[in-house]
């Protein structure tokens, strides 16, 4: 058996843009039900979410028969979480609150077995290894891997440029919300500076070669995201998507 290939990365290297989902409700049935939509990825969100690695475990097999990459949050840059995520056979990983290139350069490292990293060894007893079927596991794993960091501080803003030039960082993800309360706007990430630091760090990004992501809760703001040169997409959040529909039907119901 043969390590499979990272479609989504293959896909965004390529320049395409990929459409996908937050999914923050710890839900196996929900997480299917949006594979099977035909997003390009799902998000299953381990900082924010309800996700324990336990539970994170039946979401990844439901997305798995759709067909549909699955991506982990996981809750802090700290390697050990890195290495859960990882072992349980995500093969893309966004990692939060990455303020300089020092915490870049180690989540990069957390991602790949030595001698280009500091994974951690055990590939036999893991999901990511199929339980050892995959013999060459861990020396084909690192190509595979992406990893994403999120920038969302006004520390991150000032560094971008070492950050999105630290080898083995694929992907600067910017953070809206968190980087509008650094700045000292919480709740405005429609602010005027925080709007100019976003296209900042998406533009320093795609200058210096790498993917450039974003989620929008906006959709009239899709299209100006995917002109700016952002190709990882976030289009929403499952526990957002299925309150607006439930407000919608029992308005409709009512009126």
């Amino acid at each position: 058996m043969q390590n499979p290939e990272n479609t989504l990365k293959t896909a965004l290297l390529a320049g395409r843009i990929q459409h996908g989902l937050w999914l923050a409700g710890a839900s196996p049935a929900v997480a299917e039900l949006a594979g099977g939509v035909g997003f390009d990825w799902c998000l299953i969100d381990g900082e924010h979410g309800p996700n324990t690695v336990a539970q994170m475990l039946p979401q990844l097999q439901a997305l798995a028969g759709t067909g549909t990459p699955a991506v982990v949050r996981v809750a802090a840059p700290e390697v050990w979480m890195v290495k859960q995520a990882l072992d349980l056979g995500v093969q893309t990983v966004l990692v939060p609150m990455v303020d300089d290139a020092e915490t870049a350069e180690r989540m990069a490292r957390a991602m790949r077995y030595p001698p280009d990293g500091i994974r951690g060894m055990g590939a036999v007893l893991a999901r990511a290894s199929r339980y050892g079927a995959i013999a060459d596991y861990p020396h084909s794993a690192n190509r595979q891997v992406c990893l994403m960091v999120q920038a969302e501080s006004a520390a991150a803003v000032a560094n971008i440029d070492a950050i999105a030039a630290t080898d083995g960082v694929d992907c600067v993800f910017v953070g809206p919300a968190d980087l509008s309360a650094d700045m000292g706007y919480p709740g405005q990430p429609d602010h005027p500076e925080v709007e100019a630091a976003i296209d900042h760090l998406i533009a320093r990004t795609v200058a210096a070669g790498k993917i450039a992501g974003i989620i929008t809760f906006d959709r009239s703001r899709f299209a100006e995201y995917a002109e700016k040169g952002v190709t990882f997409l976030g289009l929403g959040g499952d526990m957002v998507v299925l309150r607006q529909a439930l407000e919608q039907l029992l308005k409709g119901a009512k009126a």
